[in-house]
């Protein structure tokens, strides 16, 4: 499966949700799974995309992301992902799932953390319901929801969250382990081999009930004076507890063997936490053989078996969690009791949650309607086959230009002849200071390996924009040729002239210097458009051409276009031509006026569009969406019903 994760954290931050969505990443990636996290943050990995995001408000370690629907559309609608996961449910989590929704795409979402709890914390309990409703708005938009433990399935079920499954947690019982106790590092805390060692791991913030851990701590060093204390873990709270209690260590974060060194150096887990959705934290003490006093809700409810595995209270009952921490330090020698948390510990590895998870995807997939797993070999193999394409007005080396679409439509046909009809590649854009992109080049590469692989023919027509060619023409290389003007003979016989188009524009054959500040014109409109566009999209509209609706409402424009089509028209019939193919306008047409036929393959900018020739002779206009979703039906039958030309010929 080709499967995405949308989330606001991720390696190398340091949290349970950034460990669990690493876990499952790696484990779905050994199972051949292709995975690609889409996250927030700095950097970004192979397989990764980093999103726009804004710092937490006094909370600079937390990042929110930002809606990002115009950006997820344009690249699930170019790699069509089989399943979407949404770990997170800031803007970019909700906006994740609202494009997929509006893609068809099946989509999971995980509740992860109690933010709706948090508010308490931060004094502000009276958001809680309002909290609470948004968190069930967007998790009721997905198709379904994964939560860590039971008690967290119920909750949810109770406040009207549809369709909650479970997922567990696992732990690295080969990272965490009673070996990687280090005395060097126990000496740095200054405990000698008779002193106990108490730890707590995890954010230094409010929400994770430190002040209550810090009297615990001090409390309990009255009672043993020789307890050395270490905090693992950074946050907004940690200056604060540092100045007020000098008797505890504070580490900082740390990740990895060096995080797992400080576990099995210590002897008691104090996990005072109760807004936890889960707690890797407490197994990941489990698994290095500490005693862990924990209180009985989530991953301790689920896993600890108390005065066995591990000490528990009832959630809220402090005077009881105290006991706890007395009867621990009474009991952190017992070598036993460390044994059987270790043993339970190490039945809880990653590989079953990895297929829980992967059985939840497949889950959301058929809630969408029966699915072939198979899609991305299948669409590859895929093809529509003609006998010629023309297209026109890629414009390279603009931003405008959109290489991702019409690589994704080359990629998807074969044909004998590709006609290249002129600004496919814009050299004014390029004189004025236009960037040439790695995907313009990637355009390049798939024209030259359809001649190569598919023994493709290629004409490329100058046009205004590229018309740099003119001093080179007629010039050929092998089965590429570039020239002025083209007549195509189709399979039926018919005769067609194929032009740019812009030598019947008065104002591009005329007025250059016109023309040329016409199309800086143009792309400061195509400029508006985008950021038009991107506010749509962040309100969850469809993409809206500004340029197309100028040209249909302004007259001079109309008349402008049926005078360019007229004009083409009559230089056909004078060329003894049955029809004329040209593109230059952005305005794709397929029309019979009288004898002569008048197509226009529109543009890769904003129409995206092509005009094909059937094997029969047939001319036909091509849409990129329309073509797209007819593939995807012979893909998916089931859920997309096939368009225009589903009767041409399929190639494996």
């Amino acid at each position: 499966m080709r499967i995405d994760i949308v989330t606001d954290t991720f390696a190398p931050d340091v949290n349970g949700v950034a460990m669990t969505l690493g876990r499952l990443c790696d484990g779905l990636r050994r199972k051949g799974h292709l995975v690609h996290v889409i996250r927030t943050g700095e950097g970004g990995g192979k397989g990764e995309t980093i999103t726009a995001s804004v710092p937490l408000p006094g909370y600079k370690e937390v990042r929110v992301g930002l809606p990002g629907s115009f950006k997820l559309r344009k690249r699930w609608m170019k790699r069509r992902p089989d399943a979407i996961y949404v770990a997170t449910e800031s803007p970019l989590g909700s906006s994740a799932i609202k494009t997929a929704n509006a893609l068809e795409i099946p989509v999971a979402a995980g509740f992860h953390t109690n933010f709706h709890q948090y508010m308490e914390q931060y004094r502000l309990g009276g958001l809680q319901p309002a909290a609470m409703a948004y968190l069930r708005k967007i998790h009721n938009r997905a198709d379904l929801t994964m939560a860590p433990t039971s008690d967290v399935v119920d909750m949810l079920a109770r406040e009207g969250f549809e369709n909650v499954r479970l997922l567990g947690r696992g732990v690295d019982t080969g990272l965490f382990h009673p070996a990687k106790r280090d005395s060097a590092l126990r000496a740095e805390w200054g405990a000698r081999g008779e002193s106990p060692v108490a730890i707590i791991v995890g954010r230094v913030a409010a929400e994770k009930n430190l002040p209550f851990a810090m009297e615990c701590l001090r409390k309990m060093r009255e009672r043993v004076p020789d307890l050395r204390c270490v905090v693992v873990g950074d946050g907004p709270l940690r200056e604060k507890l540092a100045n007020d209690h000098a008797f505890v260590h504070f580490a900082g974060v740390r990740i990895g063997d060096d995080l797992a060194r400080h576990y099995a150096s210590a002897d008691i887990l104090l996990f005072p936490s109760e807004t936890e959705t889960f707690g890797n934290v407490l197994l990941e003490g489990m698994a290095s053989g500490l005693i862990t006093v924990s209180h009985d809700y989530a991953a301790s409810a689920r896993h600890v078996a108390h005065d066995r595995t591990g000490l528990k209270v009832p959630k809220g009952d402090q005077d009881a969690y105290l006991g706890e921490c007395f009867a621990a330090l009474a009991r952190w020698r017992d070598d036993s009791f460390r044994a059987n948390a270790r043993a339970a510990a190490e039945e809880l590895g990653w590989d079953q949650v990895v297929e829980a998870f992967e059985s939840h995807l497949r889950e959301a997939c058929e809630a969408r309607g029966p699915i072939t797993l198979s899609i991305k070999e299948k669409s590859k193999r895929l093809k529509r086959s003609y006998r010629t394409i023309f297209i026109s007005d890629v414009h390279l080396g603009t931003p405008d230009a959109k290489v991702h679409e019409v690589i994704d439509f080359l990629k998807h046909t074969r044909c004998d002849k590709l006609v290249l009809n002129g600004d496919i590649i814009d050299g004014w854009a390029l004189r004025r200071g236009g960037k040439w992109r790695n995907r313009h080049s990637r355009f390049i590469r798939t024209v030259l390996k359809k001649m190569e692989k598919d023994d493709t023919s290629v004409v490329y027509l100058r046009g205004n924009h590229d018309d740099i060619l003119e001093r080179f023409l007629p010039l050929a290389f092998g089965k590429l040729q570039f020239v002025k003007e083209h007549i195509h003979k189709g399979a039926d016989g018919k005769r067609y002239l194929v032009i740019h188009g812009d030598g019947f524009d008065s104002v591009s054959t005329n007025h250059k210097w016109l023309a040329v500040l016409g199309a800086v014109g143009y792309d400061a409109l195509l400029k508006v458009n985008r950021l038009y566009n991107h506010y749509r999209a962040w309100r969850g509209k469809d993409y809206y051409s500004v340029s197309k609706a100028i040209k249909a409402r302004v007259k001079s424009a109309v008349n402008f276009v049926g005078e360019y089509e007229q004009q083409l028209q009559e230089f056909a019939r004078r060329k003894d031509c049955d029809g004329i193919i040209c593109g230059h306008i952005h305005t794709p047409e397929d029309k019979q006026v009288g004898t002569v036929r008048y197509l226009n393959s529109g543009d890769w900018v904003e129409s995206l569009t092509a005009i094909v020739e059937h094997h029969d002779g047939r001319m036909e206009l091509i849409r990129h969406d329309e073509f797209m979703a007819a593939l995807d039906a012979e893909v998916r039958p089931d859920r997309i019903t096939p368009i225009r030309g589903d009767n041409v010929a399929l190639t494996a």
